[in-house]
């Protein structure tokens, strides 16, 4: 049963110009994601689909980034380079309240745009 929904979409030149500021990275990405950008040569297309994540899945728990830190929602790779979301504090919290289980995650980039779909089962 689906029990939330989000969708996202920013401008990649948005995340390109943010993410130079530290306390921007510091306050939206989780240190393991600072890491994955930084190997990644902190690539603005992936920042901001990692940036739409965080949106989509905020938006399929229900609540935004209100009731959580955007570092309680993490995107993460298993080992064929998939991403997926992990939570952590409150967002864990805010799942475990609504009944969800599965949480599936889809990242896309055009030239100018990222877009991630979040579905929680």
């Amino acid at each position: 049963m689906v029990l939330g929904i989000g969708i996202d979409i920013i401008e990649i030149h948005r995340v390109d110009k943010a993410i130079k500021n530290p306390r921007f990275v510091e306050r939206v990405y989780t240190v393991e994601e600072q890491e994955y950008l930084k190997g990644r040569n902190n690539n603005p297309s992936t920042a901001a689909g990692y940036f739409a994540a965080k949106e989509a899945a905020a938006k399929a728990l229900g609540t935004g980034f209100g009731k959580f830190k955007w570092t309680d929602i993490q995107v993460v790779r298993n080992k064929d380079g998939k991403p997926g979301i992990k939570l952590h504090g409150n967002a864990k919290n805010l799942m475990d309240i609504i009944g969800g289980s599965s949480i599936l995650l889809s990242i896309s980039h055009s030239k100018d745009n990222a877009i991630a779909q979040v579905i929680i089962c």
